[in-house]
């Protein structure tokens, strides 16, 4: 070799000399001699056969055997569970505290946070700022065979840890297979009316109910804490159509419940009205009975006064039909025998125009007894 050839085969360094030791210069100390020492103590220690040589060995393994007791301390905060593995079975779960466990390698201590709550999409994935569509996902059947375009998500925590970890293979694609196939089964016994209007409510805690229920048979130590349907939408190739559809179901509504109030309206007023002319009825036949049975008594007694005395029966009822007959009459009548100067006045326009006030005023008041009988009525 070409240092050999230089140097008469005393190495690179020259004759008698050693290579430069520079980790004194990096670490600050010869760490080679370090080594070196260790070394030695270790061999003195197990290899040598004296007794002073036995009690450093003996406190050693003492010393190790504490610390390695002393590691099996753990804590486990607020908001996790403590999972403690024996040779990799589960045996336990443990509070918020400090606990103790046997020593790696016989258990282990796994402390998983159980507060956090975990969201699972269905139907979409959010990257960043972008959302992903899922049709595979999001399509589903109505019990009225209409599909309908449903994004949701899930939100859940960890119940039981240990259970979380060691009953399902992988927990978060599991929550999504349950979520997905309790949906499907909700909306395939759900309308599509109540799917996109007032049902949605009812789905979402159907859909809670059930999810929790198949993941608490499969012993997954998950607690659904809500579900949301974010959309929910016919597909978007007849979305359209669909709502001309929704629009003219709409209009029939309304047209269906202005028919309604006016029915509402309508049949109370015919009712009262009815029952109006029923009472008026009633209260004419009355009068005209009470009436007839005037004119008949009056009729008796008149013709009981003319048998007793003819003459003057027959003055008064002259009488009686001349003041019946002129007081309709629109004149003036002089009795010109009372002498001159005097000229007599009987003011028959006033007196027939008292009477229509005095007849219109019982008119008045009967049409107000007839209101509120009618009123009675309703």
């Amino acid at each position: 070799m070409p240092w050999k050839e230089n140097n008469n085969g005393n190495g690179p360094w020259g004759s008698g000399q050693k290579p430069p030791d520079n980790s004194k210069k990096k670490y600050g100390f010869n760490i080679d001699k370090l080594l070196i020492d260790f070394l030695s103590k270790i061999k003195r220690i197990f290899f040598s056969g004296g007794p002073d040589n036995k009690k450093s060995f003996l406190s050693a393994a003492l010393v190790l055997l504490v610390i390695w007791l002393i590691s099996g301390f753990y804590k486990v905060n607020a908001n996790e569970q403590g999972v403690v593995l024996r040779f990799g079975e589960w045996v336990r779960t443990t509070i918020p505290g400090l606990h103790y466990h046997l020593p790696y390698p016989i258990e282990v201590a796994k402390t998983p946070k159980v507060t956090k709550v975990n969201k699972t999409e269905i139907g979409f994935r959010i990257f960043k700022e972008s959302r992903r569509l899922l049709p595979e996902e999001s399509l589903m059947l109505t019990g009225d065979e209409n599909i309908v375009d449903i994004n949701f998500s899930v939100f859940w925590v960890i119940k039981d840890a240990g259970k979380f970890l060691f009953n399902l293979r992988s927990p978060e694609r599991s929550i999504k297979s349950v979520s997905e196939s309790v949906m499907r089964e909700v909306i395939g016994n759900s309308r599509i009316a109540s799917v996109l209007a007032e049902g949605r409510k009812d789905i979402e805690v159907k859909s809670i109910q059930d999810i929790q229920t198949v993941l608490d048979n499969y012993g997954s130590g998950v607690e659904i804490t809500q579900l949301q349907l974010q959309k929910v939408d016919p597909p978007d190739q007849v979305i359209d159509s669909f709502r001309d559809v929704q629009r003219a179901r709409a209009d029939k509504e309304k047209a269906i419940n202005e028919a309604i109030a006016y029915r509402n309206d309508i049949i109370p007023k015919a009712r009262g009205e009815a029952a109006k002319i029923v009472q008026e009825s009633e209260a004419y036949k009355k009068e005209v009975v009470a009436r007839s049975q005037g004119d008949a008594n009056r009729f008796n007694s008149i013709l009981k006064s003319y048998k007793n005395n003819e003459d003057v029966t027959k003055n008064r009822i002259y009488l009686e039909t001349l003041e019946e007959i002129l007081q309709n009459a629109n004149k003036v009548i002089i009795d010109t025998k009372q002498g001159s100067g005097v000229i007599p006045y009987l003011p028959l326009p006033e007196i027939k125009k008292r009477k229509k006030n005095l007849e219109k005023e019982e008119y008045e008041d009967t049409n107000v007894t007839n209101e509120e009988d009618v009123k009675n009525v309703q």
